[in-house]
């Protein structure tokens, strides 16, 4: 009895167990996963930095407040063309013209006083320094010549001591008076020469006040200088503005510059020459061509993003690019003729290697390849897969090493 139940059990664990092998055979034929995948091919692909600028005038024609006042006329419009030496507004310059006026006269003032510094002081007491020392010169020398007589008649006994110590105590004394004269006249020219330099330095300021508020009467009548577009011209007629103050703004558009702002990562790609395509939504359907002309020269902090400013130019012959606004910027960094390319959603990133599961029949293995350029959508393949291969796509389920699939393509 004992031993039929024992059979018994071995019969229901032995079945039991072949049960399990053969629902594991069954599974492991069936694929477990529908997984999307891409072909390896060949294709034309062109690396691109996208990203966002801004449109500015090449040359700009500023104008701005020099002075506080007002608007006199407006004579132009926003938008138009204007012409070389065409008036654009007049500033009211009242009060400009009375200070220049009152500037000429207080120049021409300061002239005339260094006039009379360069002559050597006032010329009354010029004058009498100079004959002062004259008569006291005069005078010593005439003593000096008595002296020499007096000395002669004394050795031939035709003058006495006495007569000859009074003309030495004479002469002692017209020396004294040349010495103070000279002093005087010293004094008196030094004085002159520190008047001069005084008197310069005011001549000096009243030419630049002259010049200055030459300027500002000028600024009041705004004249374009070059043909161009008036693009900015953000005053009225009868409107208060401040010194520093913006009136109007104009380039000739035909050509434009486009400041485009290149994430960090990204610099190392751009170089000056690679063509670049601008975009713009206002006009979707038209795309604006240029060239990469400066680059970068320091990294800035833009929002939440680190970049450098890359400057391109762009024809703008329709003249509707229009200044201050935003674009998107395309730079074409390199283009590759048949070169091996995969969908850059099929590259995984393991530290400083590139890898994608490549599709063996039903399975999928991890295969390690170098990458080049790249673009949005598609990424170069170096080496690591062929033409033909066939690589999964990352999906709803998660790709590892040896998983059985079922390959779905893409349309």
């Amino acid at each position: 009895m004992a031993s039929a139940l024992s059979r018994k059990l071995w019969l229901i664990v032995g079945g039991a167990v072949l049960l399990t092998v053969v629902f594991l055979f069954l599974g492991g034929r069936r694929s477990t996963a529908r997984v999307a995948v891409a072909d390896v091919l060949r294709d034309n692909l062109n690396s691109v930095v996208s990203t966002n600028g801004k449109v500015e005038p090449v040359s700009p024609l500023t104008f701005r407040a020099r002075y506080p006042t007002f608007v006199m006329h407006v004579s132009a419009a926003e938008g138009q063309q204007v012409k070389k030496g065409q008036e654009l507004f007049t500033l009211d310059d009242t009060e400009i013209q009375a200070d220049l006026a009152q500037a000429r006269a207080d120049l021409a003032a300061q002239q005339d006083a260094l006039k009379v510094a360069r002559a050597g002081g006032a010329a009354s007491q010029a004058a009498r320094a100079a004959a002062d020392l004259q008569k006291a010169q005069a005078s010593r020398d005439q003593l000096k010549r008595d002296n020499e007589t007096l000395t002669k008649l004394l050795a031939e006994k035709a003058a006495t001591l006495e007569e000859l110590d009074q003309n030495r105590l004479q002469l002692i004394q017209a020396e004294a008076d040349v010495r103070s004269t000279e002093k005087v006249k010293q004094t008196l020219d030094q004085q002159a020469q520190l008047d001069q330099s005084r008197v310069s330095l005011l001549v000096d300021h009243a030419r630049e006040t002259v010049r200055d508020l030459e300027d500002k009467a000028r600024s009041a009548r705004g004249v374009a200088t070059v043909d161009g577009t008036l693009y900015s011209l953000p005053i009225h007629q009868g409107d208060f503005v401040k010194a520093g103050d913006l009136l109007a703004e104009m380039a000739d558009l035909h050509k434009v510059r486009i400041r485009a702002f290149i994430d960090e990562p990204d610099l190392g790609q751009v170089a000056v020459g690679q063509n670049v395509e601008t975009l713009w939504d206002a006009h979707p359907d038209r795309v604006w061509n240029g060239q990469t002309e400066v680059l970068p020269k320091q990294v800035v902090t833009r929002g939440t993003r680190n970049v450098g400013e890359l400057l391109c130019s762009v024809t703008n012959d329709r003249l509707d690019l229009l200044p201050n606004t935003t674009v998107d910027v395309r730079i074409q960094v390199t283009e590759r003729t048949g070169t091996l390319v995969v969908p850059r959603g099929a590259i995984f990133i393991e530290g400083d290697k590139r890898y994608v599961y490549r599709v063996v029949k039903d399975r999928i293995y991890r295969q390690i390849i170098k990458v080049g350029i790249a673009n949005p959508t598609k990424i170069e393949v170096l080496s690591g897969l062929h033409e033909g291969d066939v690589v999964a796509l990352p999906g709803e389920v998660t790709l590892k090493e040896d998983l059985r699939i079922i390959p779905v393509r893409q349309e």
